[in-house]
């Protein structure tokens, strides 16, 4: 059973932790999750395609992330997490932490913070290793692309994260 901490709204802990997707949180509680945006040196992104069989945003197009497990850093989640979902280790590529945001959803209990990472990576098709159950393609995408999907609602957390891919 995967396990989430409990943050307040200054993104502190709270010493709680929440199950997996069991979405308890009251108002001003939250968990953590990442996002890791992976750039080549062609000024193109990674970028992966959600499997179909998801049960949200199934098909859409996202960059690497995830939930941050509990006691596990924002760091040491980013790094898990692409590493999952792409098999790149980005322990040691340039870039790191750009930015927080946060979501509010009153009265749903899945509010949330997004700790937003960029890595400088040259990244070649061959060193791709997908994970089949999370991803259904993926593409090299200039920031332009990525624009126009998220301009037909296909690329996700696009507002929130669209300074992340001006290098």
């Amino acid at each position: 059973m995967e396990l989430w901490d409990i943050y307040d709204a200054d993104k502190k802990p709270t010493g709680r932790t929440m199950k997996r997707n069991d979405w308890c949180l009251k108002d001003g509680e939250y968990h953590l999750t990442v996002l890791g945006v992976i750039a080549r040196p062609d000024r193109t992104f990674l970028i992966t395609k959600r499997v179909m069989t998801k049960q949200w945003a199934p098909g859409a197009w996202e960059v690497s992330g995830g939930a941050a497990q509990a006691g596990e850093s924002s760091k040491d989640a980013v790094l898990r997490e692409v590493c999952e979902e792409t098999g790149l280790d980005v322990s040691k590529a340039d870039g790191g932490y750009l930015f927080t945001y946060h979501r509010e959803n009153p009265g749903k209990g899945d509010n949330y913070f997004v700790d937003v990472y960029r890595f400088f990576l040259d990244i070649k098709e061959e060193d791709l290793h997908l994970q089949t159950e999370e991803t259904d393609g993926w593409m090299f995408a200039t920031k332009e692309q990525i624009a126009a999907f998220a301009a037909e609602d296909k690329f996700l957390h696009y507002d929130s994260i669209k300074q992340a891919f001006e290098v």
